[in-house]
């Protein structure tokens, strides 16, 4: 009997026990130039495996600190490291060789699992790519995408979710996996059903509207949603009407207009989703044309409007002569705690990069619908009571010695 108990034990480990990756396998299918330049990384969930050429053992620095020793793969002068790494963010690495710095990447997004597909999730659908031309921004086109759950039923009018940049977000195994998250939260019921419209920047002849579209601080872009683009691509779904049932993400110039457009229309769009958020000067005209650098002051001294969002940036993102994008980001992150807005920070050593973002699409979309009752239209949001009791953002450490 106590064998028998003994067995049962080692078989209950062994089932639990994560399943170690197949280094030799995972770098026979990394690129053999990335592994010669340091910069070879391979992820799966909190699995990271780093691989790199040297005549003799690297020493591999993982967000800052020495990682453990690397191992070399017998009869080639490929040296390798197996790690687990905290999900739902972005990591930097790179390697000391003979006293010198040698390859790295800043931005290694180690997404949660809800980013990869499961066997027993249905898949929604994704239509073929569409063109609309608007006379808001006269004879522009754009491309845009539209994406049915499984869950949907047309009995049912379903919530809306518009993303910007729309093209990241049409192929599964892209690097923002967005139709993967959908799928799994609309099935775990962390999300509502509802209908995302992929939208992407436009042209106007040969001119590229995207910056036009998405830095200028008016309502222009907020009309041509709303009067334009959606009305077409919604006119044969049942899609609610509500702010309080409509989210919308960016990323860079896409998050300012994000912001924009719930910020003139709160009636239409009440969830924001805003990744490395370029909250900067760029289409900024003194005296003449407000640019997205005005944000964390029109929050503080305009109308307190009732939207919900979520930011996230990191330490290493943009410092050009349109602005420091770290720093606006702190800044109006401070602007929401100072009017006791329903907001979050998501901070990291990033850089202006979609992998931290997308690295934590479950998190931050559930977040961004917590709490939505199909039943309601309408939702007073207020600030989380676990944030009220925080003090505001600082900046205590400068990345120089």
């Amino acid at each position: 009997m106590r064998f028998r108990i003994v067995c049962l034990f080692l078989f209950a480990a062994a089932v639990l026990r994560p399943q170690q990756p197949n280094i030799e396998e995972i770098v026979k299918a990394m690129n053999p130039g990335e592994i010669q330049k340091g910069l070879a990384v391979w992820s799966q969930g909190p699995d990271v495996v780093f691989a790199v050429e040297a005549d003799k053992e690297p020493l591999l620095r993982i967000d800052g600190e020495p990682a453990g020793r690397m191992e070399k793969l017998a009869g080639r002068n490929v040296w390798t490291y197996s790690t687990r790494l905290r999900q739902g963010t972005s990591h930097a690495f790179y390697y000391v060789i003979g006293g010198q710095r040698f390859g790295g990447r800043q931005d290694v997004p180690v997404y949660l699992n809800d980013c990869y597909p499961k066997a027993d999730v249905p898949q929604g659908r994704l239509s073929e790519k569409m063109t609309h031309t608007s006379k808001i921004y006269e004879g522009m086109v754009s491309d845009y995408w539209v994406y049915v759950p499984a869950q949907y039923d047309a009995s049912r009018a379903a919530a809306l979710m518009v993303w910007q940049d729309g093209e990241r977000h049409t192929r599964r195994e892209g690097a923002t996996k967005t139709l993967n998250v959908l799928d799994n939260l609309t099935h775990q019921k962390r999300i509502p059903v509802m209908i995302s419209v992929f939208i992407s920047p436009g042209l106007a002849g040969q001119r590229r509207m995207r910056s036009i579209e998405y830095d200028t601080v008016n309502d222009a872009y907020a009309r041509f949603l709303r009067d334009e683009i959606l009305t077409e691509a919604l006119a044969k779904l049942n899609v609610r009407r509500e702010g309080y049932s409509r989210g919308i993400e960016g990323q860079s110039s896409g998050a300012i207009c994000a912001l924009n457009v719930a910020w003139h229309m709160p009636d239409q769009f009440s969830r924001v989703l805003s990744h490395i958020g370029s909250y900067t000067s760029i289409q900024w005209r003194p005296g003449e044309l407000e640019g997205g650098n005005v944000y964390p002051f029109k929050v503080r001294k305009e109308p307190k409007r009732n939207i919900r969002i979520w930011l996230q940036d990191g330490s290493e993102d943009l410092e050009n002569n349109h602005g420091s994008w770290p720093l606006q980001n702190i800044q109006l992150a401070n602007s929401l705690k100072m009017r006791a807005y329903d907001f979050h920070l998501s901070w990291s050593n990033g850089s202006h990069s979609g992998a931290h973002g997308s690295a934590e699409l479950p998190r931050s979309l559930t977040w961004l619908w917590r709490d939505y009752d199909p039943a309601k239209t309408e939702q007073v949001y207020e600030m989380d009571p676990a944030e009220k009791t925080k003090p505001m953002f600082r900046v205590k450490t400068l990345n120089r010695e």
